[in-house]
């Protein structure tokens, strides 16, 4: 073989490698995690900078990875077909085509990908500064290119570089975490926790709220006496109080002052101004988002709220608790009085409280039931039927069946709930 063939199989070896340097660097910028790659730049790793500023122009470093990959395999594959050729003859191509392919494929796609694949950030700064500098080198050729591929997928309807991303970037990192809880590296308290942060913009004060039906307050027109033995019967240490109707919020009785001002009187609760320590009453609406409510509670340095509809009629009340649990789920302590809002049955079928919110179920059955109509369970059936069901009928959406097993007046207090695809009652019950 000829000094020109050996040289020739050199740059062959050397196009081939080129073509696996720019293999992995494809896989590996465009699989590497951009939330590790901007902890490594605040920790002050340049390279990492680096990465991230080509990760903004996407298309374009893809463009140069996928042109340099090209032009190497072309080149490689060109140069053997004629060293073969001149070593083999005709039968040479045959040759070229074969040897050529599983070269490619293995040595310069396969293997390159499979290593970034595995470990893409370590590799991703390694490519760095090389790609960056190819990028910038074939910038004006990359231009023309980027601008004749979108010139060419416009009549389909597709226009790079807008609208990238079908998903919030909320619902992708949920979808993330599903996808990990899925795969059993993240828990379901873990899961659900971070869906609750995720939701804290999407949801309002209403869908957390204590409904008025559901508060307990204390006719403030009552005599001393008779508003400290309530207060202190109550498990609540902040309770509302009205005048005339209980519409009427007047003031907020906390267990606290109550007590400070009985020390005061030295037990003789007769001589007690109640509406001399009761705190004035805040009001918010009931479409506010549950971060701006979390944000207010904090600046307030308060943690009781009335929610007032639009015609500021009381709907009913929040706390920082109800927020914190969205997040979190339920939060009990000593003084809790445990609601029977959940009771699993031997066949599968749920038994639950026409109050108890739809997202509390989901939570913990994983259901899926839809709660953008309604929060209550209750409010998900009287929406689905549009009608106030009577006790004993039934009904089937969303794979479940709902049947009415109790009804007070309009309201709708128990039901079961079956569902259509059997779960597991053991599985149903974890987490």
């Amino acid at each position: 073989m000829s000094g020109d063939n050996w040289i020739s199989l050199l740059i062959v070896l050397g196009s081939l490698l080129l073509s696996a340097f720019f293999s992995a660097g494809e896989t590996s910028l465009t699989a590497a995690s951009r939330a590790r790659l901007t902890r490594m730049q605040n920790q002050g790793n340049k390279r990492a900078g680096i990465v991230l500023r080509l990760l903004e122009s996407r298309e374009r470093m893809i463009g140069a990875l996928l042109l340099g990959n090209n032009v190497a395999n072309i080149g490689a594959s060109a140069l053997t077909t004629s060293v073969l050729l001149a070593i083999f003859g005709d039968v040479g191509v045959l040759y070229a085509t074969v040897v050529m392919s599983i070269v490619v494929i293995v040595f310069a796609e396969v293997l390159p990908k499979t290593a970034a694949i595995s470990a893409p950030e370590r590799i991703a700064l390694v490519v760095a500064r090389p790609v960056a500098f190819v990028v910038k080198i074939l910038g004006p050729l990359l231009a023309a290119i980027e601008r004749l591929v979108k010139l060419i997928l416009r009549p389909f309807g597709i226009r790079v570089g807008e609208d990238q991303s079908m998903l919030a970037p909320h619902e992708e990192i949920r979808g993330t975490v599903d996808l990990l809880h899925r795969e059993g590296g993240v828990e379901k308290h873990d899961r659900d926790m971070m869906g609750g942060l995720l939701d804290l913009n999407e949801l309002t004060v209403a869908d957390v709220m204590v409904h008025r039906t559901e508060m307990a307050t204390i006719d403030a027109g009552q005599p001393s006496e008779e508003i400290v033995a309530e207060a202190l019967k109550s498990e609540y240490t902040r309770i509302p109080l009205w005048r005339n109707t209980p519409e009427n919020i007047i003031g907020i009785l906390h267990a606290k002052d109550l007590l400070r001002a009985i020390q005061s009187a030295e037990g003789d609760v007769s001589q007690i101004d109640i509406m001399a320590i009761a705190l004035p009453p805040w009001f918010v609406p009931d479409i506010r988002p549950l971060s701006e409510q979390l944000k207010a509670f904090r600046r307030r340095k308060t943690h009781f709220a009335l929610v007032v509809d639009e015609y500021g009629e009381v709907e009913g009340l929040v706390t920082l608790e109800d927020i914190l649990e969205e997040i979190v789920g339920d939060i009990s302590d000593e003084h809790d009085i445990p609601v029977p809002g959940l009771r699993p049955q031997p066949d599968g079928s749920v038994n639950v409280d026409g109050a108890v919110p739809i997202r509390d179920l989901n939570r913990a059955m994983e259901w899926n039931l839809p709660d953008a109509e309604a929060t209550t369970i209750a409010g998900l059936v009287i929406h689905e039927a549009r009608s106030i069901p009577d006790v004993g009928q039934s009904f089937t959406f969303h794979g479940f069946r709902f049947s009415v097993l109790r009804k007070q007046r309009n309201r709708i207090t128990a039901l079961r709930i079956m569902p259509l695809v059997r779960k597991p009652l053991a599985l149903a019950r974890a987490g």
